[in-house]
């Protein structure tokens, strides 16, 4: 079971988006029961509608 450790919103700094990427994206660090981490980046959009925040379980 993957568990959101941390969720960091950098587009809304000064960082751009490229042309074919329209809408804002978050990158997500993720935790498992062993302490292994790994990192995926989503649409912050997607992320609301799902309601995930730090200590959600990841969807499979």
């Amino acid at each position: 079971m993957w568990t959101i450790k941390h969720v960091f919103d950098g587009e809304y700094g000064c960082e751009e988006r490229t042309e074919d990427q329209k809408e804002p994206m978050v990158s997500v660090t993720l935790v498992n029961d062993s302490g292994e981490e790994r990192y995926e980046t989503v649409a912050d959009a997607w992320l609301r509608e799902k309601q995930l925040d730090v200590g959600s379980q990841w969807p499979a």
